[in-house]
């Protein structure tokens, strides 16, 4: 035969070390092919830990049509066809480029295709349509093991989530108690940026944390000793829990409210609290042309652009208000009231716990011991899922309380500790809104009697 420009086609589908053992086999098998053919190797196009199947781009297949394209290698070796293609699609895009740049040389460890005949073209489709079946199958086993194992409540193996060790089922006690302690501190009104920021400086789990990934550890079901498959929380798990399901549902409902923002830096303790009288405009922080803090009610924002006060003295005011307020016995009532042991609030626990029990039978009635058809189960999900984001509504009204219970020393020392997410979030819990008046004509200094507090209780 004569001598050819070979490109050398490698792949693999999983390689999660990166040892590349499978490639250098494949391209040993070839090389030694190629010798005995005497055909001259021009290039070697490698994708390691890349699936066919999958559908991902292949930047080495990619690469390899081109270079077929422009007349740079005018035969392929691979070690079989399924390592070239698991799509009839992508076989046929094969041979459109192929014919177009005339190549008609293709041979692989397993046996010679001649993409020339009718005959060797037919032999590749039938082997494209044996390995897809073959993908399929393979791919339909393994969404039924994953079923299985979300039944039965077993980990499905991947990457070590966070708080548990390899096995994914033992806990982690250094890491679970970060999770545990994070909760606490959001649920009492500390920001999750805030967290992240501490974790960061001390080096936790070698990573960068940002918030986003510390939300996403916090709802994983996983942490709560639930298991989950394809979105659903489906039963319990094998593993222990890192935080109690009704800290968790207390969690999900803060977190997953679509009003909350994390703010990279803000310093107006009184945003979305301070109220215009005038116009009953809500009041935005904004510097003076001195560049001293003010809340003003702004035009731009509907307001009547009439009133405006000093930020400094305004939340000092408040602040003392309010630590004066709660530095007294009626500070123990509502320690006692928002430590969760009030009827309405362990009324909600058990309504959310009691559905999603319902949820789990539900789930197992269908899955696993089919004794619901589809649209029975969808029905009754449906139905369920709705009062459990009620209940969950009513959680979070009720989540402000969580800062008043996490004060465990005096509210001045409190104040003092604790960060200015806590701070607001009491500020919140305490306080409707604070009103300002506008100021006394010819009375440049800050005026007390411009400002009333709206008490909560």
């Amino acid at each position: 035969m004569d001598s050819k420009r070979l490109g050398i086609y490698l792949r693999i589908s999983s390689d999660p070390q990166g040892l590349r053992a499978g490639v250098e086999r494949q391209e040993a098998d070839c090389r030694a092919l190629a010798e005995r053919r005497g055909w001259n190797v021009a290039e070697v196009y490698s994708d390691n830990d890349l699936s066919a199947y999958s559908g991902k781009p292949r930047p080495a297949y990619k690469r390899m049509l081109a270079d077929i394209a422009s007349g740079s290698i005018d035969a392929v070796v691979c070690w079989h066809l399924d390592r070239l293609h698991r799509s009839p699609k992508e076989l046929e895009h094969f041979f459109e480029v192929c014919d177009r740049a005339g190549l008609r040389h293709m041979a692989t460890v397993t046996g010679d295709v001649d993409l020339s005949t009718d005959d060797g073209r037919f032999h590749a489709r039938i082997m494209g349509a044996v390995a897809r079946k073959s993908s399929d199958d393979s791919s339909r086993r393994l969404k039924r093991k994953m079923e299985s194992l979300a039944q039965s409540g077993q980990f499905k193996g991947g990457k070590r989530p966070f708080g548990f060790e390899p096995d994914g089922t033992t806990l982690r006690s250094e890491e679970a108690d970060l999770v545990r302690e994070a909760a606490r501190r959001i649920l009492a009104g500390e920001s999750m940026r805030g967290i992240c920021g501490e974790w960061n400086r001390a080096g936790v789990a070698d990573r960068r944390w940002e918030p986003q990934a510390l939300k996403r550890i916090l709802l994983a079901p996983r942490v709560a000793g639930l298991r989950e498959y394809k979105g659903e929380v489906v039963g319990n798990a094998v593993w222990s829990e890192i935080i109690d399901q009704a800290t968790w549902e207390r969690l999900r409902g803060l977190l997953s409210d679509p009003g909350r923002t994390q703010h990279r830096a803000r310093s107006y303790l009184l945003t979305g609290t301070a109220f215009c009288s005038l116009c009953g405009g809500r009041m935005v922080a904004r510097p003076r042309i001195d560049k001293t803090r003010a809340y003003v009610c702004g035009p731009d924002t509907g307001g009547c652009n009439k009133v405006s006060i000093k930020a400094e003295p305004l939340e000092e005011l408040v602040a003392e208000a309010i630590l004066v307020a709660l530095d007294s016995p009626a500070l123990a009532e509502a320690l006692r009231a928002a430590s969760g042991e009030d009827d309405a609030q362990q009324d909600l626990l058990a309504s959310l716990q009691s559905d999603q029990t319902a949820l789990d039978q539900l789930a197992k009635d269908h899955y696993a011991d089919r004794l619901i058809g589809r649209s029975e189960y969808l029905a009754a999900r449906d139905a369920l899922e709705r009062r459990v984001g009620a209940t969950r509504k009513a959680l979070e009204r009720n989540s402000g309380a969580g800062v008043l219970a996490s004060i465990s020393t005096g509210i001045r020392d409190a104040w003092e500790s604790r960060g200015f997410d806590w701070r607001r979030t009491l500020i919140g819990a305490v306080l409707e809104r604070v009103v300002v008046r506008p100021a006394k004509r010819g009375y440049p200094k800050f005026d007390p009697d411009r400002v009333e507090l709206m008490w909560r209780a």
